[in-house]
């Protein structure tokens, strides 16, 4: 953890620098376990009072099955219990500062998820693409989920495609795959979190800057249903 906080205290003052925005805020969180990002969500709290966008970006592709220290397979653990805590932590916060924005960054991936009750945790069989394909298909029902939920609060959820982008997770799971510049990648986050003609949309996929349908799946009501208790179930700490 040290070497990764030296590199992101170096790129944040880079952005100081660039943007001449002294008021940069760092918080550093491993997103593989529920204490740290319960943690984070406490630091973000006691620093500040207001908080308008959310972006649950982080996320991970492994190729061999692999369990955090909450027991729990880590790619579903890092896409989808990570951003389902942090988000239900810093919810009334988000409220209180309304309006305010959540985006939740998924895949084009989640058309091929599959959905096996007795291995939803790879415990029989391990495929790290239908893992991380079946962790975008959650956080996608969790956006429905919550948009429904926080309805008439002032706060709006979507979640996107960020288009398939050279990163370092695109290298990890697909070798030298091509892959969008990832400037690119971000310009679908920065819009939803920043346009104001998206300020009262919730509830919708976007992909290049449009909303775009989502596999029908994601949009089943007892899906939605499912994975959300999935997620409370799973929460160690609650």
């Amino acid at each position: 953890m040290a070497e990764i906080e030296k590199k992101l205290m170096q790129f944040s003052k880079r952005i100081r620098y660039k943007t001449g925005n002294n008021r940069l805020g760092l918080f550093i969180a491993d997103f593989s376990s529920q204490k740290q990002v319960v943690k984070l969500a406490a630091d973000i709290k006691e620093r500040h009072d207001r908080l308008h966008v959310l972006i649950n970006n982080a996320g991970t592709f492994m190729r061999e099955r692999k369990l955090t220290e909450d027991g729990i397979e880590m790619t579903f653990a890092v896409n989808y219990m990570a951003p389902f805590i942090l988000t239900s932590e810093l919810l009334g916060l988000l409220k209180e500062s309304a309006s305010s924005r959540i985006i939740n960054v998924a895949s084009v991936a989640h058309w091929n998820a599959k959905i096996d009750w007795n291995n939803l945790q790879g415990e029989r069989g391990y495929d790290g693409f239908q893992a991380y394909a079946l962790s975008k298909l959650a956080i996608i029902l969790f956006t429905y989920t919550l948009a429904k939920r926080v309805k008439g609060t002032g706060v709006t959820v979507n979640c996107l495609h960020p288009g398939v982008t050279k990163t370092k997770l695109l290298r990890a799971g697909f070798g030298d795959y091509p892959g969008a510049d990832p400037k690119k990648g971000a310009e679908t986050p920065i819009y939803l979190a920043s346009a104001p003609e998206v300020e009262n949309l919730s509830g919708l996929y976007f992909e290049n800057l449009t909303p775009t349908d989502s596999s029908p799946r994601s949009h089943d009501p007892a899906l939605q249903k499912a994975f959300w208790q999935i997620a409370e179930d799973y929460w160690i700490s609650r």
